[in-house]
């Protein structure tokens, strides 16, 4: 990591995609049987995959199962979210956060430079670097006092 902390250094390239042609009951099996929350949903274009919308397991609780209606009869384009929040991936770990919290997401995109999908990163991807970063400087603290008794004794 260098001292600038990137959106493409922590996002995770494996991304369980969807287009919006998927069948929405295929959908929830894709999320289930890669252990994911949410689906990048995708057109290709040009053999380049742009993002065009995210569909999450809420996504489907929400308008789905609370709805009553039938999954069977939907795509992933009638449920998926297309107020897109996608960050580049040379944007600071400080910006993505600043992205989440304003637009209340838990998963962003990211993309390259014509839209494409490069990986995507989620709050709990934040959640553990921070916590690393927050080790760091407990130990700093930790070697501080060590290093003070030391000198003292």
């Amino acid at each position: 990591m260098g001292e600038r902390l990137t959106t493409g250094e922590i996002c995770t390239r494996s991304v369980t995609i969807a287009f919006k042609q998927t069948p929405l009951n295929g959908a929830a099996r894709l999320m289930r049987e890669n252990h994911v929350g949410c689906l990048v949903v995708v057109d290709e274009v040009g053999g380049k995959r742009i993002v065009v919308g995210v569909l999450t397991d809420r996504d489907i609780v929400t308008a789905v199962v609370a709805s009553d209606l039938d999954p069977s009869t939907l795509q992933v384009e009638d449920v998926m979210s297309t107020d897109l929040v996608t960050a580049r991936e040379d944007d600071s770990l400080i910006d993505l956060m600043h992205s989440m919290r304003r637009k209340g997401v838990r998963r962003v995109p990211v993309v390259g430079e014509q839209d494409e999908l490069m990986g995507v990163v989620t709050l709990d991807d934040v959640l553990d670097i921070l916590a690393q970063e927050l080790g760091l400087l407990v130990a700093a603290i930790d070697s501080e006092g060590r290093r003070e008794r030391q000198i003292r004794k």
